[in-house]
């Protein structure tokens, strides 16, 4: 019953897109597009399926008419009825503002959705562009505070350029920001809380300033995250003869996975988990029970829980993202192919593994 699901992008107009999805064969709405969003049950852009037998059927409608099957067994109940995880790409064709995402305990109390961890996957980048990713050492809340009343904020944020393929986690707390040239993947938790500290005082298409946040941005910058986050390295296991997966970032609210496919390998949906598909090279395509469907660079697919046994193949790279048990999913194939403990809990990004093992 259940196949390889694609859905129609939600696109977004904000004043610092481009047309940069051109690249990847779009035919694109007249002017500015600044995100797509792929996969998404958030009321502000909604995903529709796009092929198959459920064409045409909003992503929370499908959830509600088979719950647990799409979704999986494992799911908390409250991530079933609201999807935990949402995909987008980003075209910064200018400078986004510099931000920063509330944890989830501050979410639910200001905003009533989830918290907004984030990870990026860098697809393009101009040579030159760099992204805010904290600020400078010994930058405190008071002297950020000063900073943001005089207009110097630029002054301790931490610049950092990128390369295509750089893997960056953005939690829930670190102030950031992406420069212009960049073109990248995001996966994330399902909401859509953002507080702007700082906009480069440029104004939108009406002649007005973009609204800032600095009370709730100030409430939830983590200062001491700068210190302690770097650009996930990963740790590779060999899959088949010439294919390589690496796990990137492992956190409780999504497992990010770095595929590089030059053949064919076999996944299996055993009705426990959902997982989504970001393609962000080549092209290849996914074989299942009753067919096969091709995929390139650029789209995104959900694979139903309860989809069964299913295949990958091609000349093509993908990140398989997923809600995670840490044990099972990540500790366990690491130390079986090698890891030690102390790898795995400085190889991943951000992840919880140091509490599970």
């Amino acid at each position: 019953m259940f196949y390889p699901l694609k859905f129609k992008p939600v696109y977004k107009n904000y004043l610092w897109g481009g047309r940069n999805f051109e690249k990847f064969g779009r035919k694109l709405p007249e002017g500015i597009i600044a995100e797509s969003w792929e996969i998404s049950c958030h009321p502000d852009g909604i995903s529709i399926v796009s092929n198959g037998e459920f064409s045409g059927m909003p992503l929370p409608q499908l959830i509600q008419k088979f719950g647990r099957q799409l979704v999986g067994k494992s799911l908390s109940e409250k991530d079933v009825s609201k999807f935990p995880l949402l995909v987008k790409f980003i075209d910064a064709n200018d400078r986004l503002s510099v931000q920063v995402h509330p944890d989830d305990a501050y979410a639910q109390l200001h905003e009533n959705e989830y918290g907004k961890n984030e990870t990026w996957y860098i697809i393009y980048a101009h040579p030159g562009s760099k992204i805010v990713y904290g600020v400078k050492p010994g930058t405190t809340k008071d002297i950020f505070a000063r900073a943001i009343s005089e207009n110097r904020v630029e002054e301790y944020l931490r610049y950092i350029e990128v390369f295509p393929g750089d893997v960056f986690n953005v939690p829930a707390g670190l102030l950031h920001a992406i420069g212009e040239g960049i073109v990248l993947a995001e996966i994330q938790q399902n909401s859509n809380s953002t507080y702007r500290v700082y906009d480069y005082n440029r104004l939108d298409k009406n002649g007005n300033k973009r609204p800032l946040h600095i009370q709730k941005a100030l409430d939830v910058i983590d200062f001491e995250l700068s210190g302690r986050i770097e650009k996930s390295k990963g740790l590779e296991i060999k899959i088949g003869r010439c294919s390589i997966k690496k796990y990137l970032v492992a956190n409780k609210y999504y497992s990010i996975e770095l595929y590089d496919i030059k053949e064919k390998t076999e996944e299996i949906a055993d009705g426990s988990k959902f997982y989504i598909y970001v393609f962000v090279d080549g092209e290849g395509k996914i074989n299942y029970e009753s067919g096969s469907i091709q995929v390139k660079c650029g789209e995104s697919i959900l694979i139903p829980a309860t989809m069964g046994a299913y295949s990958l193949e091609g000349n093509i790279k993908f990140i398989k993202s997923y809600v995670p048990d840490i044990k099972y999913d990540i500790i366990a194939p690491l130390m079986a192919a090698g890891y030690s403990k102390e790898n795995i809990i400085e190889g991943i990004n951000c992840c919880t593994v140091s509490h599970d093992i």
